[in-house]
């Protein structure tokens, strides 16, 4: 494992292009085993999971950001609702933009070991999936997926993943949708220290660079470090 596979800069700890179709995305080598017997479980209780986002890159996770930092995407409040951004203060600006969205180079995507999933079978034909909570709670056409999961999660049955962002505690919002591959998360976890982080950000062309500097520290601490620590 070398930095440039944590911060997303690299792509050499990813799973073969044959695995990569087969899946529709990239994910980490060691992951794809692991997330076949999970859908081969889900498939027993009449689940048929998907991944909609895999593994994403540094560049891609910056174009996100700098996308809602212009306003050329929707920056959401806690309720998933969209906000005047015109209104807010850079810092709170970036704190917004953290809520559901990583910092580059942050980005559990960047491991290959993290994945948003639903259920194929429950989405209606021409839907897109917004990964919003509405999609996975109440009557929310995957909250049977959702529900299912919960359950081998907390039996701890559900081939090694668990979802890093469970509750809300005060950083990134829940996402039912993400789940994590613990055992190798946790070594990209600890690879990911705020030196690294620091360095990436400097380098990068991105916008409320200067406020994400002067405010690293309590960035990882509620955005990056602020994970559900019951993994498998």
């Amino acid at each position: 494992m070398v930095p440039a596979n944590v911060v997303g800069q690299s792509e050499s700890h990813l799973c073969d292009a044959s695995d990569a179709a087969a899946l529709s995305v990239g994910v980490h080598r060691e992951v794809v085993r692991p997330f076949l017997a999970l859908r081969a479980l889900a498939a027993d209780a009449g689940f048929d999971v998907a991944i909609e986002s895999g593994f994403r890159s540094f560049d891609q996770q910056l174009s996100i950001w700098n996308r809602k930092a212009r306003g050329e995407l929707a920056v959401l409040d806690s309720e998933a609702r969209p906000l005047a951004i015109a209104s807010l203060s850079d810092r709170d600006l970036a704190f917004a933009i953290l809520r559901w969205s990583a910092l580059p180079g942050a980005s559990r995507h960047h491991w290959g070991t993290d994945i948003d999933v639903y259920d194929a079978a429950a989405r209606p034909e021409g839907y897109e999936i917004a990964l919003v909570p509405a999609e996975y709670e109440g009557g929310g056409m995957f909250a049977p997926l959702s529900a299912w999961l919960d359950e081998r999660i907390a039996n701890r049955t559900a081939s090694g993943f668990f979802r890093p962002y469970d509750r809300d505690r005060s950083g990134i919002a829940p996402e039912r949708w993400h789940l994590s591959y613990g055992p190798l998360a946790a070594e990209f976890a600890r690879m990911l220290s705020i030196e690294l982080l620091r360095d990436t950000v400097v380098s990068a062309d991105m916008l409320l660079k200067d406020v994400v500097l002067a405010n690293l520290e309590e960035i990882v601490d509620r955005f990056v470090r602020n994970t559900n620590p019951d993994m498998p």
